[in-house]
């Protein structure tokens, strides 16, 4: 097969180990933020004797916390979804077309399933 310059080479061994411990760090600060913001997005107490501007600000920073709470778990889903795909050898390839994602995609956002063009029309077709 000839060189196609719109797909990225494959992985070196170096880049596969280097990108496997960036998602096991990435899995441990993930971890930790879920656990640490379990308490922040517990419901807010209605019969708390506080005033009624504090209530509705503390609803609302308790919706943020759960928003980005909930955020951190998918991440952490697609993290250790990509740390099987690198136990099994089959990191690296979009899960859409089967070519190289590309090592600059992977050093940005190691848990990335997919080449930029197959993200690219994922987010187009959620439009």
């Amino acid at each position: 097969m000839g060189y196609n310059p719109l797909v990225p080479p494959p992985l070196t061994a170096t880049e596969s180990r280097s990108l496997q411990t960036a998602l096991e760090q990435l899995r441990a600060e993930l971890g930790s933020a879920v656990d640490a913001s379990a308490a922040s997005a517990a419901p807010v107490d209605l019969d708390a004797p506080i005033g009624r501007v504090s209530r509705i600000d503390a609803i609302q920073q308790q919706s943020m916390v759960q928003a980005a709470r909930m955020a951190a778990k998918r991440r952490l889903q697609q993290v250790e979804a990509a740390l099987r795909r690198h136990a099994e050898d089959d990191y690296g390839d979009c899960l859409e077309c089967g070519n190289e994602v590309g090592v600059e995609r992977l050093t940005a956002r190691p848990e990335a399933p997919l080449c930029l063009p197959c993200q690219s029309k994922s987010e187009s077709r959620q439009r």
